[in-house]
């Protein structure tokens, strides 16, 4: 590799230990649970896992996992129209579109893969697309790849949506996040959907956060508001709540399905989820509908948590998600305060800019089903503790 450049990144490195912003990987000795074995600090409570029902290691969803991997194999191979579709991706796309209430789903190696391969194959020339300012970053990056004109509206504002929407050339399509990953919010999703119908607009909604976790059966932002058939198009992750293993999904009409399977360019030209992660999230989402007191645990969780950390004194951002955001300042305060967490025995991730906006880096706390009263109550004395010392409470 040429010698300067290889020189200029080791320094972009070294500048950014120095200002305290290095991102460090941690590495785990034991399968994702409440709990796991760090090889850097031992036993750890995790609060920064999408595992939001605790199946990444439930009995049911790995012998599931393990039953695919030795009927099937290790993968594909190839892509699906190349070398053919296993009878596990239309059983568990079958049940994906019946869980949601949609005609039909389609699966990809990753959400990231749904969002980049949906929004340019809906989004062509002479269309538009809407996007909320704070959508994620596949969101962000499949619109880039689109033809479609595509213009941001502030985050949760209508009167700015509605604006957008009178501008719109062409079909507009309004996407959004359903729960928002680094506010824990959720989208406006009936004035969306109001707005959407009058302007004739195509709704999309990106469920990854919502999806086992909003609704009373865990169906999502949609269950949530008492939307069944009124938004367009689902994306979401078998990579969270259903499983935590890998793979994401379209759900949508058998017009646009049948699109994607022509159309999509991330479906083309990249190997079909592996069958093992097919047979797992099956498991899941099964598990899910057979166990709705998975939904009333995480609640429960998210309530206890709530309102431990109002008691000590910390002023988390508002939301109804499992998704508990902590603002403390600068990127720097932020890693500083997570590395302080993790040497009391608490797992749990400091984001800062870029991921969000300058002087708004926070710890993000999330919770999961698979958390007992002792879990949390440790995760608590150790964010007293650091609080205090750190002068936040």
């Amino acid at each position: 590799m040429n010698i300067n450049f290889e020189n200029r990144l080791i320094a972009e490195l070294e500048e950014l230990k120095k200002a305290g912003t290095y991102k460090r990987l941690r590495h785990l000795t034991s399968p994702m649970d409440a709990r796991v074995d760090m090889e850097e600090a031992g036993d750890v409570v995790v609060l920064s896992s999408n595992n939001y029902l605790g199946l990444a290691n439930d009995p049911g969803v790995v012998k599931a996992g393990i039953a695919g991997l030795k009927r099937y194999g290790a993968g594909t191979a190839s892509v699906r129209f190349i070398c053919g579709t296993y009878d596990i991706h239309r059983e568990l796309e079958a049940k994906l579109a019946a869980f949601l209430g949609f005609d039909a789903a389609l699966t990809y190696v990753s959400c990231w893969a749904a969002n980049e391969g949906l929004l340019p194959t809906l989004g062509t020339a002479g269309n538009t697309i809407i996007s909320d300012e704070l959508n994620h970053a596949s969101i962000i990056d499949g619109c880039r790849l689109a033809g479609a004109r595509t213009v941001r509206f502030k985050h949760a504002d209508m009167l700015h949506l509605e604006s957008r929407l009178r501008e719109a050339e062409g079909t507009a399509f309004v996407v959004t996040d359903g729960v928002f990953s680094m506010e824990g919010d959720l989208a406006n999703l009936p004035e969306i959907v109001a707005l959407a119908e009058r302007y004739g607009a195509v709704t999309i909604v990106d469920d990854s956060h919502g999806i086992g976790v909003m609704g009373k059966t865990g169906r999502g932002i949609i269950e949530h508001f008492g939307l069944r058939g009124k938004v367009d198009v689902v994306t979401g992750t078998l990579g969270k709540a259903l499983g935590g293993a890998a793979g994401g999904f379209v759900a949508a009409s058998s017009a646009v399905v049948e699109t994607l399977v022509q159309r999509s360019r991330t479906q083309l030209f990249s190997n079909a989820l592996p069958a093992t992660v097919a047979s797992s999230a099956l498991a899941a989402v099964k598990t899910l509908e057979e166990h709705p007191k998975l939904i009333e645990k995480l609640r429960a969780n998210v309530a206890y948590f709530r309102a431990g950390l109002a008691a000590l004194g910390f002023s988390a951002l508002p939301g109804e998600s499992a998704i508990v955001p902590l603002i403390v300042g600068e990127t720097a305060f932020a890693i500083a305060m997570s590395d302080r967490l993790l040497a009391e025995g608490v797992f749990v991730t400091g984001f800062g800019f870029p991921v969000v906006p300058e002087g708004a880096a926070r710890i993000r706390i999330q919770l999961s089903a698979a958390h007992k009263k002792k879990h949390l109550d440790k995760a608590m004395a150790a964010l007293q503790k650091v609080g205090k010392e750190l002068g936040l409470i």
